[in-house]
């Protein structure tokens, strides 16, 4: 009998979580081409906004990494999210004929600063094993995602751009690393320590969901 892997493990502990995702009606939108594009708009402003706090994270996470391939890993990652996955939210846009200048003085959602804010804090205060539990869903969720929803294809050629990214074998290349390294840390911990990466992948995963239901909401202050 073949022993799971602990990010099996970890998988199957969110399997709620993403039955929730792929069935909200944002996600499911993407692929029916009912999702307005307004909400759609308002979902890729927050997330070039959260692009850029995650790649600092990332930044963090590769200062406290005991390995030079680890650090190298997560330095290179932190690039990718602003240049690569950046390039994707200018081409829409360039589309939408948004400036920088209104990019810029776009103030997060709520949910967006509160997760930001929880994977600044664990990226500082936390060990390394668990700081990456905490960064892993946003890799796996989005590819995950992207996976599935390929399969279906878009009646939308925007959403349909945006499925190719996530669901491309590069954007599984990267996730790839961040689930061996998930692993291969795993090896050495108690099952104490297990339990506090679960906690945080838990966590991410949550807030993963919770970023797609404000951006449907299309969130904002209440005051």
């Amino acid at each position: 009998m073949t022993h799971r892997s602990f990010t099996e493990d970890l998988w199957s502990s969110i399997k709620g979580i993403f039955d929730s995702i792929l069935t909200h009606p944002f996600v499911k939108g993407l692929v029916d081409g009912s999702l307005e594009e307004e909400r759609f708009k308002f979902y890729v402003i927050q997330d070039n906004l959260y692009l850029s706090e995650y790649a600092r994270t990332l930044s963090l996470a590769a200062a406290k990494a005991p390995l030079d391939k680890w650090f190298l890993a997560f330095n290179e990652h932190a690039k990718l999210a602003l240049v690569v996955e950046r390039a994707l939210h200018d081409s829409f846009f360039r589309g939408w004929g948004l400036s920088e200048e209104q990019l810029r003085s776009t103030p997060m959602m709520p949910t967006n600063l509160a997760y930001t804010s929880y994977l600044k804090v664990v990226a500082i205060t936390e060990p390394f094993y668990e700081v990456v539990a905490a960064l892993l869903p946003c890799y796996w969720v989005y590819w995950e995602v992207g996976k599935e929803l390929e399969r279906r294809g878009s009646k939308n050629p925007l959403y349909q751009k945006w499925i190719e990214t996530y669901s491309s074998k590069e954007f599984g290349s990267i996730c790839g690393v961040v689930v061996e390294i998930t692993d291969e840390l795993s090896k050495n911990l108690t099952q104490e320590q297990k339990e506090g990466m679960k906690k945080h992948f838990t966590t991410a995963s949550r807030y993963e969901y919770m970023f797609w239901d404000a951006s449907y909401r299309m969130e904002r202050w209440p005051i």
